[in-house]
């Protein structure tokens, strides 16, 4: 099954009805790095993450750390984006792992995925509300339950996927624009000053030291951690110009970009501060002081200021972005006719603005849910909420990432000899799997530690087995399939655009 790019939205028609497709040519390399960009969420991530690698992870390594999943990820990418210049699908994992290792092992992989993009936006806004309630009573004493941030996150959400990529888009453009340059401002100042009150030290990037510390193993999840939804560039090949050059592009240019990013900002923040007292500030009853003390010194207060806005702002683009990630692949499932009821709602894109608009009202209720359950459950936004579902997703991404790795390596077994390549095709993607599954195995040996007061949480220990039961119930359902329905059971990853399908 395909479409012909250039067609209406709902132009094609089949036995069960109109076949939907998403607006073409709505976005360029660039709006595609932002996207995936938006998903890492570079201040939350330096924010969030690299205080806690440097207090309880591999200290001053943390940049190291940095390094380390940078190259990993990239050459992950090398298989990822060759298969991805065969193959433009919106539901990205979804529709390689069904051509790489069957329908069967697809629609399990494209159920783990939707699942942890459906999860990472109730997280992200349970972070979004935490920054927002804080921030705005530190700065003007104005006291607003998190729970009207959280319905505001919901609301913007909702509206930027209904009115298209394009839209969403611009929002993220200038939500990112302000929180990398204020973190570029707070790294360059520190250069520019000639290091912090010992100067430069190398010891931060040395790749050995990305292993050492009080626990190297939670310090490295916590990197790959950062880069979660690199690989959403995928999902906007359907409606980006000239897929087949953007997509690899766009995924290296992220992986890349955001690891340099990263390394930099980390360094300097422990340069700013000077190691020992970098590992001091981060393990404070104030972490955020490993960021906010050298912005403050060689920046300015109004710096510090902005940065405690740009926090809110950042973590509402990440959220935006998996939004949009969770409403294509429910739009990726449900255009193929998974269960014929979901073509006809998940499955239809908006007249006029071309967007998955029925997938991502869906999503936005889901999240509403998961988010009224967690507060009847009287779980804290920030220590409950975004860190008990932000494991949950990345454990079911990283699992999905691994077996489209190794979807990689069968596809060019059995197709395209003639684009067949010992490193690309072969070594890249079996280096990317097998490091994969030791993130994974890092997640399951430091989850309890990672997920700090809620260690002992029932949602936590569930996590595993919930993964485990997502993809079995995948697996499950394609053999009932493929029994009882084989014609639905061929569509299973199978629809990709006309002039880029898999050939």
């Amino acid at each position: 099954m395909a479409v012909q790019e250039g067609t209406a939205p709902d132009a094609r028609t089949d036995g069960d009805g109109p076949f939907h497709r998403l607006k073409p040519n709505a976005v360029g390399l660039l709006g595609v790095v932002f996207m995936a960009v938006a998903t890492a969420a570079p201040i939350t991530a330096m924010t969030g993450n690299v205080p806690f690698m440097v207090s309880s992870g591999n200290g001053i390594g943390a940049p190291a750390s940095y390094l380390v999943a940078m190259v990993v990820l990239a050459i992950f990418s090398v298989g990822f984006t060759s298969m991805a210049k065969h193959i433009t699908s919106t539901g990205a994992f979804y529709g390689f792992i069904s051509y790489g290792l069957g329908r069967t092992v697809g629609l399990a992989a494209g159920l783990l995925a939707t699942f942890a993009y459906i999860v990472f936006e109730p997280a992200l806004i349970g972070i979004f509300s935490t920054f927002a309630t804080t921030t705005l009573k530190d700065q003007t004493g104005v006291d607003v339950p998190w729970w009207a941030f959280a319905v505001l996150m919901l609301a913007i959400n909702a509206t930027g996927t209904w009115f298209g990529v394009d839209v969403a888009e611009k929002l993220l453009v200038a939500l990112l624009a302000t929180e990398v340059t204020v973190l570029a401002a707070m790294a360059v100042s520190v250069a520019l000053h000639g290091g912090g009150p010992h100067g430069f030290s190398l010891d931060p990037v040395n790749p050995v030291n990305a292993f050492k510390g009080t626990s190297a193993g939670l310090g490295l999840f916590f990197a790959f951690w950062s880069w979660v939804g690199f690989e959403s560039t995928a999902m906007y090949g359907e409606e980006s110009r000239d897929p087949k050059r953007i997509i690899p592009k766009a995924t290296l240019i992220s992986v890349l970009g955001v690891g340099v990013f990263y390394v930099l900002v980390s360094w300097m923040a422990i340069t700013g501060n000077g190691e020992a007292e970098a590992v001091k500030a981060a393990s404070s009853a104030n972490p955020l002081a490993l960021f906010f003390d050298p912005t403050e010194h060689y920046v300015g207060h109004w710096a510090v200021v902005v940065m405690q806005w740009l926090m809110i702002t950042g973590s509402l683009a990440c959220g935006m972005a998996f939004h949009n990630c969770a409403a294509r692949y429910m739009y990726a499932l449900g255009r193929e006719g998974v269960l014929p009821s979901l073509r006809r709602t998940v499955g239809r894109t908006h007249p006029e603005h071309g967007s998955p608009h029925i997938a991502g009202l869906a999503q936005t209720v889901v999240s509403a849910v998961l988010l009224g359950a967690f507060w009847l459950a009287g779980k804290d936004p920030y220590t409950g909420t975004y860190v008990l579902l932000a494991i949950l997703g990345t454990m079911a991404i990283l699992v999905v990432q691994a077996v489209c790795s190794f979807a990689v390596l069968v596809y060019f077994r059995s197709h395209h000899p003639e684009t067949r390549h010992w490193f690309r095709t072969f070594a890249a993607p079996l280096i990317g799997g097998v490091a994969m599954l030791a993130v994974v195995v890092l997640l399951v040996s430091n989850m309890g530690v990672a997920a700090g007061p809620e260690s002992g949480s029932l949602v936590l220990k569930a996590t595993p087995w919930l993964v485990a039961l997502i993809a079995a119930a995948g697996v499950g359902f394609a053999r009932y399939l493929k029994r009882v329905s084989p014609e639905r059971y061929a569509l299973l990853g199978r629809t990709v655009l006309e002039e880029t399908r898999e050939r």
